[in-house]
């Protein structure tokens, strides 16, 4: 997700979301940061996916399976991924190069977690951008040297 948003003192900023697959480490967190991998989702992922195909499989064929029950398969093998995907961290960056006047450029980044959240945040970065010409000193991005 790409954006452009010039700020209340003329300065151009572009605000950038981009998916992040693994999770960034904050320094506090270091010590903390125990991850099993990805390992046993994908175990108990293939599992599911075993005993539902073994289900289909031995389904007799006099036996009608209702649409709701096959739907509900779906929903079930669909959930967890779809649920991974849209709750992955986002990394927000907005950045201008600066102007020939006084302003020095700026690069403001965050870490924003959720597919719908990173999209307000965009919104929210954009607006105080163009009222108050930079990102809230107090939101979800932080300035960097």
């Amino acid at each position: 997700m790409n954006r452009v948003v010039r700020g209340s003192d003329g300065r151009e900023w572009t605000i950038k979301a981009s998916l992040e697959w693994s999770n960034p480490i904050a320094a506090d967190e270091f010590e903390h940061d125990v991850n099993g991998g990805s390992a046993p989702a994908i175990l108990m992922g293939a599992v599911f996916l075993f005993l539902v195909v073994m289900f289909v499989v031995w389904t007799p064929e006099e036996v009608t399976v209702p649409n709701w029950l096959i739907l509900l398969l779906i929903a079930g093998v669909l959930f967890f991924p779809v649920r991974w995907v849209l709750r992955r961290p986002w990394t927000v960056t907005a950045a201008t190069p600066g102007d020939h006047d006084e302003n020095p450029p700026e690069t403001w980044v965050g870490v924003v977690r959720g597919f719908f959240d990173v999209r307000q945040e965009i919104s929210s970065v954009a607006r105080h951008i163009e009222l108050y010409a930079e990102p809230d000193m107090n939101g979800g991005l932080q300035p960097v040297e």
